[in-house]
């Protein structure tokens, strides 16, 4: 196995970039960029080159998911092979399908089974499996069990809770000479990650999801407007103004450094929060997310999927490679060692991996009932969609807009956006 560097600057998106298989390599993927992730995808590649005796050389991609998307995008549109499995985002199947595999050809109709049927309905397309789930995602919040205990709060339940549980908290600990802390984290940069946490926001708020099921915009109404008017009052109060530009990373960041009570993530930040050279180990609770006035609570569904290539010239491997990766024993490491959430169900009642990750027993539900982002209805459009929704977004947090000015922008944008339709 060798890592190969696939060209990915701003630039080369623009122009060619590609890679070539090293001397005697049977497939290329594409699995992981950075970090823990990207490990754990050396190590599943490793145990299969071992298993079957192929060799698989892993090509590194941008760590953005839109310099990836864009990157995929040039070469599928080339009809290059370069990449024969990608890492696909849980939104990009409909962006994507029309070059990828159909899985159900290669690895048969039960290929599917026991995986989430929601993550398996969105990864089929016109009636083809164009991806196999790999892990799924959630929102969760995280927070601080010893400082919650210390002054007697509960896990908040509502958003409202949630501001003035942190308000009080981050105020008697800097009084106590902990300057730095601050009451909540979460990702404000104006990316998708900010697209996830307005989601969030707005549904549990009975706010809606943006555009609905039949394709109808339906984010200008007054539940949408106050939870993002909820949301700036906390920049500079219970959240420090450098979210603006936080992703995943600088929330975790602050978090893990014992500077914030609360922090919204993704689950693979537990086991970097359990680590031994985090501050918070032992620490650090998990609930799930809070809901508005008027809602319930709402996590944004994420995650990720293997997919193949039409254009690969070793499709069959290729579907092998998928079909390992995506199996019970990967899943399971996958989970006990860095908290990655499986898609198949039977995981989440796997004694080791509840004792690794406890919170997937107890919120299972919000996995299972995750609300998605409205890339289906959207298609080829989602990209504008959610550019559109988290710039208006991060207007609100930035002070630039109120919550009902950006909507009723938003409206008409998503409006141009559709025409007559998606």
């Amino acid at each position: 196995m060798q890592r190969k560097t696939l060209i990915a600057s701003s630039f080369a998106l623009l122009g060619a970039a590609t890679t070539a298989p090293a001397m005697g390599a049977d497939l290329t993927i594409s699995c992981g960029a950075v970090g823990a992730e990207l490990e754990l995808c050396e190590q599943g590649v490793a145990a299969w080159e071992d298993k079957t005796g192929h060799e698989v050389d892993i090509v590194s991609t941008p760590n953005s998911s839109t310099e990836r998307l864009s990157l995929y995008q040039q070469i599928l549109s080339a009809q290059s092979g370069d990449i024969d499995v990608l890492q696909i985002d849980v939104v990009w199947p409909g962006l994507l399908g029309n070059h990828l595999l159909d899985l159900h050809q290669t690895l048969g109709e039960e290929a599917a089974q026991g995986h989430f049927k929601t993550i398996i309905d969105n990864n089929t397309v016109d009636g083809r499996l164009v991806a196999m789930p790999w892990f799924t995602d959630a929102g969760v919040l995280y927070y601080r069990k010893d400082l919650l205990e210390k002054y007697g709060f509960a896990p908040p339940e509502t958003w409202q809770e949630l501001t003035e549980t942190a308000t009080q908290i981050q105020a008697k600990e800097r009084e106590a000479g902990s300057e730095k802390m601050w009451g909540y984290v979460f990702q404000g940069r104006a990316y998708e990650g900010l697209t996830c946490n307005a989601l969030e926001w707005v549904a549990s708020n009975d706010g809606g999801a943006i555009v609905d099921a039949d394709g109808e915009i339906t984010v200008d109404n007054p539940n949408t407007a106050s939870a993002l008017d909820l949301a700036a009052s906390w920049i500079g109060e219970i959240t420090p103004q450098g979210a603006l530009n936080y992703s995943e990373e600088e929330a975790r960041g602050i978090f893990q450094s014992g500077n914030a009570v609360f922090m919204r993530n993704w689950p693979y930040a537990w086991s970097l929060t359990q680590s031994d050279d985090s501050k918070v180990a032992g620490k650090v609770g998990v609930v799930k997310l809070p809901h508005g006035a008027e809602g319930e609570s709402a996590a944004a569904l994420g995650g990720w999927n293997l997919a193949v290539s039409k254009y690969s010239e070793s499709p069959e491997l290729a579907s092998q490679l998928v079909a390992f990766l995506t199996g019970e024993a990967e899943q399971k490491r996958r989970a006990i060692q860095a908290a990655y959430n499986p898609t198949l169900t039977a995981l989440y009642q796997d004694e080791e991996v509840l004792t690794a990750v406890p919170f997937f027993g107890t919120l299972y539900d919000t996995f299972t009932n995750a609300v998605a982002r409205p890339s289906a209805v959207t298609g080829d459009n989602y990209g504008q969609v959610s550019n559109a929704f988290f710039n208006a977004t991060h207007s609100v947090l930035s002070g630039e807009q109120s919550g009902a000015q950006a909507v009723a922008q938003l409206k008409g944008e998503l409006a141009r956006i559709k025409r007559r339709r998606w």
